[in-house]
């Protein structure tokens, strides 16, 4: 990314509540300061907001120097995957909930991102998963996920019963209500509430967490991301894959899920202030303490 980008692509969140007031508001202010702004195509279409140039995904990645993100987090996986073969460096604005990874307050998105258009950010690197389904030697299904790649059974069935393979070595038969393969970005969503470690964004690890293991000594683990994960469906109903749980696939007896760390890489920005652990202290709120109510006698 250049210090001063040319060219920047707005993608939104379009249900989100006052979405077009935040989108029309940017969009101003970075033509008003020279920049070409341009707005993703779905954006676009469901904010009417064709008077700037409308783009595909694909097109701003040949031709944006950087995309600004407004929603939450589920906004940005989605968009953020689909750039990824682009390295189109992102800045979220939050306009959701929890804001992990679009961390600039929508309160502070005008000053915040001049002075990053002035260069005053911080850069950094994350890593995705890719995987594909095998079923009867065909490939069937691929996906990348930013978060997690996750094996799980429907609701209502029973345990699934998986076989779990890494770099053709066995590792363990596993009976639970599933799987999670997550990436250090990921380790802060399902991943954690299942009982995995937290990783910090820079490690090269993949992290899987067992769903509810009916073995108790069934423990998560951090794997090197050159491992290559196979997991066979060995028992169970209604069992699915899911990708950052934005897209699905039905799985049968015998179905092998191969799932590798990503070619690509996504970039983000940050503001010059952000780093990792105040974003864990917020978010995480390890910065509260809890509050006695009243004297002990």
């Amino acid at each position: 990314m250049t210090v001063h980008p040319k060219t920047i692509a707005l993608v939104g969140k379009h249900n989100a509540a006052g979405i077009f007031e935040s989108m029309s508001e940017l969009a101003t202010f970075l033509y008003e300061a020279g920049h070409a702004v341009v707005i993703e195509a779905e954006t676009a279409q469901h904010l009417h907001m064709d008077q700037f140039t409308v783009m595909s995904v694909a097109e701003i990645g040949k031709n944006a120097d950087t995309a600004v993100v407004i929603g939450g987090d589920g906004t940005m996986l989605g968009i953020a995957r689909q750039l990824a073969p682009y390295n189109i460096p992102l800045i979220g604005i939050n306009q959701g909930r929890l804001g992990f990874i679009t961390d600039i307050p929508r309160d502070r998105m005008l000053p915040v991102l001049t002075d990053m258009l002035d260069g005053k950010y911080v850069s950094e690197r994350r890593s995705l998963l890719q995987a594909i389904v095998v079923r009867a030697g065909d490939q069937i299904f691929s996906g990348v996920a930013f978060n997690d790649i996750v094996v799980s059974r429907g609701a209502g069935s029973g345990m699934v019963e998986l076989r779990v393979d890494v770099d053709t070595h066995f590792m363990y038969n596993q009976r639970s209500d599933g799987l999670i393969i997550s990436t250090p970005t990921g380790s802060t969503a399902y991943a954690l509430s299942a009982g995995g470690p937290l990783l910090h964004p820079s490690l090269q690890g993949i992290v899987m967490v067992p769903i509810a293991p009916h073995a108790l000594s069934n423990r998560p683990i951090v794997l090197p991301d050159s491992s290559e994960i196979v997991i066979e469906i060995a028992a169970g109903r209604d069992i699915s894959v899911n990708f950052d749980m934005q897209t699905f696939a039905s799985l049968q007896h015998g179905d092998k899920i191969i799932v590798r760390r990503s070619a690509h890489n996504v970039t983000f920005l940050h503001p010059q202030d952000w780093n990792y652990y105040h974003t864990l202290r917020e978010k995480l709120h390890w910065n509260e303490y809890p509050t006695v109510s009243g004297a002990l006698n």
